[in-house]
Parts: C-alpha cells; structure tokens; sequence
C-alpha cells in the first residue's frame, strides 16, 4: 500500500508528483542539515489538477499532499516518499495532518474572507510536518474577487508552502492563476480500472463494480455509490425511464416535475441529517440558554448560518439534479452508438430495451439533438435558471427530438 493506490488510472500523473516529491524531500532535507540544495528540482509552489468529473482530481493532490508530509525512515535508504503507512501519510490522507489544509464547499462559490483566511494560513510555517500544504478542490468555484486574493498568495508564497488547486478545466481557472502554477491533467479512468478499485478497495462484488463502472463511464465516485446505494439505484433507473415518458406535452411537465421533486427530496434529505446538528452545535458554542433562548448579539451568527444552510441546499439541489442530466446524457450517447452501428459496449446495457426502442424511433439527427437539449438544460442551471423551467424547456425539447 503507498498514498498513490486511489489513484485509479494515472500512471503518468503519478510518476510526475512522485518525482516532485522526491525532489520536495531532498529540497527540506538540505535546508535542514545544511547539506547543500540540488542545482534542479522538479517541485514548485503551486499546482494545478484539472480533469474530467470523477478522474481522481482530488485524490491526486491529496495523494501528493501525503508524499510531501511522508516521514518514512525508508526515505534515507532512497526509497521514495509516499509509504502510506507513516504518521505523515496517514494523518494526510484521513484529514487530520496539521499542515495539510483541504478544502472542499457545499456551497455555490468560495468567496473573498474564506479566502483572506486560506491565505493568511499559507503564511504560517509548517507546525510538524515538513510542508504547508493547501489543498483547494474546488478552485473552479472561487469568485472574482478571491481569485484575486488567491493569486498574490500564489505570486509571493511562503518559502515551504505549497498549493495545490481543482479545477474541471484550465479555462475555470482565472489566467493569472493557472499561468504560475505547474498544470497536470488527468484523464478519464478505464471502466476496467475503476471496477478493480471498487473491488479491491472496496470489497464489492466484481459483476457489481463491473455494472456500476460501466454505467457511470469511469466515473470513480459516481461508480462506488451506485455499487453501493440501492437508492442511488432507484434514483437512475427513473432518469432512464424518461425518454419513454416524453411521448406528449402532459408526460413532459410530470417528468420535468419528478425530476425537479427528486433533486429537492435529496437536497431535503441532506439538511435534514446536517442542518439541525449544525444548528444546535452553534447553539450551545455561543451559550444557548434553557428554553432555547439565544444571549444578546448572537442573531447574526445564526442568520449566517442559515443563509449558508440555504445556499447549500440550492447546490444539492442543482448537483442532484446534474447527475440526472448526466445519466440521460448517456442514455443518448447509447442510442447514438446503435444509430451509426458503433461496435461498443453499452453504458446503459440495464436499459437496453428502451435504449433499443428510441433508437428504432428515431435517426442519428434527432438524437443529437436531444442531446444537445440535454447540455442546454445543464447551462441554464449553471445560469440559475428556475430548475422546474429549465427541465420542463428540455422535455419538451426532448420530446419533439
């Protein structure tokens, strides 16, 4: 086991960060005893992972996190950093490394004081570990304004700090940015090696992680919750139905409408577990009285927390029902392959009798066309489009083809 074994696919990726991390060792282990600093070094300040959904952005950087902070013994005898069973590694990989800092949001964007505060942690020296490492998963999401903040971090860091940004793509990254950090871009994973993880990984059985591979095209975290959530099941095998349903204008809008009332049932299902815990931490940090009566100035802590529990929730939403669309983008993707007699293996083999039927239905036009009423919906949404007016325009769009 070593800190690189989640990252499914990546073997070029992997030898990149390993090679900097063994460049990182020998860069701390010079300034430390004296001995003096290697003329080259492929290790910098700031990195940058972009990637398609579910290629392993995340894990890479955690996984180069791990290597940076490995305190191995074997490292000395030249092996190489990122045992995975050191204190440095384990501590990185499980979250509660000191000097590793991993941020993620369930909110709809990173803003400036999140930022300010990122940043002036990237100041500090490392407190036990051999770097400052700060990993932004969701750097795509960073307002204008905090990038901004972001960038004179990443212009002028602090001599052992590192960062490591997310990003789907180099265009979801401000310029100035991405042109100061070194670009690494992962692709996405074989349907063969995601079912091996899940079922090395993850104990599940091999036809499962096959089924649920396949469904998701590679797709690691998206594969691991359908292999093991049988709601997550339930969920996808109602997306597939819809293109049956969209056969006129009145099955439309109730497809568009389950669509929508299954996205807020999950968005619901969530608060409901993390909202009133949230709520009655708070509660009792800030000295909650007996009958629940709140001290005087504390009104505004608890306003901000229910704005961000609101916010939250819009992007449960907006993700849940990003999934559906994603689910029918392959459905029509399978269609198409029948269509232009593509010998490949289905995604949505579960399904293939209604894949069959649309297939027969209609011509190859149509159904990119349908799939191009797929994408517009996911760019409205983007756009903070009504939901319910966004799905019902792409039913109906789905329905005249």
């Amino acid at each position: 086991m070593t800190v690189w074994d989640d990252l499914v696919g990546q073997d070029r990726v992997q030898e990149q960060l390993a090679a900097a991390a063994r460049d990182a060792d020998a860069l701390v282990t010079a300034t430390s005893t004296g001995a003096p600093v290697p003329d080259a070094s492929r290790m910098t300040h700031a990195w940058l992972f972009t990637g398609p959904p579910g290629s392993g952005r995340s894990t890479a950087a955690r996984a180069f996190a791990a290597a940076l902070q490995c305190v191995s013994p074997d490292r000395a005898l030249g092996g190489a950093p990122g045992c995975g069973f050191c204190d440095g590694c384990h501590t990185s990989l499980v979250g509660t490394h000191a000097d590793v800092e991993i941020v993620r949001t369930d909110l709809l964007s990173i803003g400036v004081k999140e930022t300010r505060d990122l940043v002036r942690r990237a100041q500090l020296s490392p407190a036990v570990g051999r770097w400052q490492v700060i990993v932004l998963e969701d750097a795509d999401r960073l307002t204008e304004g905090a990038g901004n903040v972001l960038l004179k971090a990443v212009e002028e860091p602090a001599p052992r700090t590192v960062w490591l940004l997310c990003a789907p793509s180099l265009e979801d990254v401000l310029p100035t940015i991405r042109s100061r950090c070194r670009h690494l871009t992962l692709r996405t994973p074989s349907v063969e090696a995601v079912a091996d993880v899940l079922v090395r990984r993850d104990g599940i059985a091999p036809e499962i992680a096959a089924a649920a591979a396949r469904a998701t095209q590679g797709h690691i975290g998206r594969a691991r919750r359908l292999a093991t959530d049988e709601g997550a099941r339930a969920r996808r095998a109602a997306v597939l139905k819809v293109p049956l349903r969209v056969e006129d204008i009145g099955g439309c809008l109730k497809a568009a409408q389950e669509l929508v009332d299954t996205a807020a049932e999950d968005a619901k299902q969530l608060a409901e577990e993390v909202d009133v815990k949230e709520t009655e931490d708070l509660k009792q940090a800030l000295g909650a009285q007996a009958g629940g009566r709140m001290p005087r100035g504390t009104a505004g802590a608890m306003k901000e927390l229910e704005d961000r529990q609101k916010r939250r929730k819009t992007r449960t939403q907006r993700d849940s029902l990003d999934l559906a669309l994603t689910d029918l983008t392959g459905f029509y993707r399978d269609v198409l392959a029948i269509q232009l007699g593509a010998r490949t293996e289905l995604a949505n083999a579960d399904a293939r009798d209604a894949v069959d039927r649309i297939a027969r239905g209609s011509g190859p036009e149509a159904t990119l066309r349908r799939i191009e009423a797929v994408l517009a919906c996911r760019q409205a949404l983007d756009r903070n489009v009504a939901p319910l007016l966004a799905v019902e325009a792409m039913t109906v769009a789905l329905r005249a083809g």
